[in-house]
C-alpha cells in the first residue's frame, strides 16, 4: 500500500485578501494545488500567479463567473486529469484551517469513508463563534438536507470543507452539479444515489471580516424547492427504480389513508357544523382510524429511511498512512 495523492481545488472568487496566505498553508501532504479564478474582479488568479511560487500551484481562469458549483466541477475535472486519488475542497478566504486537511482525508484513508466534510456543530466552542443568522439557517438547513439527501448521520450541509475519494468523484454527473450555492447539498443528493458513505468531520471555522457572497433571501426561497425536487427524485429512485422494499408501500399507502382522514373528518366537521348535529362515533372513527394508520405507516417509513444510510463505503481501502 501506498500513501495517498491529494489534490487540493480552491475556487477563487474575491479572496485576494487570503488566498496567498492560505495556500502557503498547505501541507506537504498535498500533491496538486488547483486554483480557480471564476473571473474574479479583484483578478486572485493572477495574484497567485504573481506571488505565489510553489510548484503544486496551477491556475485555471474562467472567462465567465460561473459560482463556487462551476469553478468546483472546472476544478474537479482538472485533479481527475492528475493522479490524485483524493481531492480536497478549501475555500481560500482563510476561515477553512489547511492543517485539518490529514484529519479531513483519514475516514477515505482508512477506508471508512468515500466522502468527508467539516462540521461546525461538533462543538459549543464552535457554536458560539459561529454569527447568529449562519446558526439558524445552517440549523434549517440540515433538517431540509438530511430528509432530501437520506443522510440522516450529517449535520452543517454546506460546509464547503470537504473530501471524495477519486473513484466516488468519477462516478459522479459532474455536469447536472448545481453550478451556484446549493453545490455542496447538490453533491450529497448525488452520492446519495451513488450510495456513497458520508462522514463529518469536527472543525472550527475561523471567521473575521470576510463578507459571504450568499444572498440570504435567496437563499430561504431557492434552497428549500431544489431540496423539494431533489427529495422527490431520491424517493422514486431508490424505492421504486432501483429497489422496492416494504417501504415502497409504506409510504404511499400512509399518505393515502393519513389524507383521506384529514379531508373525511373535515368534511364530517363541515358537515356537524352546518346541520347543528354532532357527528356519530361510527363517523369520527372513519376518520380518526385511517389517520392513525396513515400515520403509523409513515413513521415506519422514516425509521426505514433513517436506518439506511449508506455504511459500506464504495472504494478500496490501498492507501498507508
Amino acid at each position: 500500500m501506498t500513501k495517498p495523492i491529494v489534490a487540493v481545488v480552491i475556487p477563487s472568487y474575491k479572496v485576494t485578501a487570503h488566498i496567498v496566505e492560505t495556500i502557503g498553508e498547505i501541507g506537504p501532504e498535498v500533491a496538486h494545488i488547483i486554483i480557480v479564478d471564476d473571473a474574479c474582479p479583484d483578478g486572485s488568479g493572477k495574484l497567485v500567479e504573481q506571488e505565489v511560487k510553489d510548484k503544486r500551484v496551477k491556475v485555471i481562469f474562467h472567462t465567465e463567473n460561473q459560482g463556487v458549483g462551476g469553478a468546483m466541477i472546472t476544478g474537479y475535472r482538472a485533479a481527475l486529469e492528475t493522479d490524485a486519488q483524493i481531492v480536497v475542497k478549501l475555500d481560500g478566504d482563510g476561515q477553512m484551517d489547511p492543517a485539518l486537511i490529514k484529519d479531513l482525508i483519514a475516514p477515505i484513508v482508512t477506508g471508512r469513508a468515500d466522502y468527508t466534510k467539516g462540521d461546525r456543530f461538533d462543538s459549543m466552542t464552535g457554536l458560539s463563534q459561529m454569527p447568529g443568522i449562519r446558526l439558524f439557517g445552517n440549523a434549517g438547513l440540515t433538517l431540509l438536507t438530511k430528509i432530501s439527501t437520506g443522510y440522516w448521520n450529517i449535520t452543517d450541509p454546506t460546509n464547503g470543507y470537504t473530501a471524495i475519494h477519486r473513484d466516488a468523484l468519477k462516478a459522479l454527473p459532474l455536469g447536472m452539479l448545481s453550478k451556484r450555492f446549493f453545490f455542496e447539498s447538490d453533491m450529497l443528493f448525488r452520492l446519495s444515489i451513488y450510495r456513497a458513505v458520508v462522514w463529518d468531520v469536527p472543525m472550527q471555522a475561523r471567521y473575521g471580516n470576510e463578507k459571504s457572497n450568499l444572498s440570504i433571501a435567496k437563499t430561504l426561497w431557492e434552497f428549500p424547492w431544489k431540496h423539494f425536487k431533489n427529495f422527490h427524485k431520491r424517493l422514486f429512485y431508490n424505492y421504486y427504480l432501483r429497489d422496492i422494499s416494504a417501504a415502497s408501500i409504506e409510504l404511499p399507502l400512509g399518505m393515502l389513508l393519513w389524507w383521506f382522514g384529514v379531508f373525511s373528518g373535515l368534511g364530517a366537521l363541515n358537515s356537524s357544523l352546518s346541520s347543528g348535529v354532532v357527528a356519530s362515533t361510527g363517523t369520527v372513527m372513519l376518520s380518526v382510524v385511517p389517520l392513525i394508520l396513515g400515520f403509523q405507516l409513515l413513521l415506519a417509513f422514516v425509521s426505514h429511511d433513517v436506518s439506511s444510510v449508506p455504511t459500506r463505503p464504495k472504494h478500496r481501502q490501498d492507501f498507508a498512512w
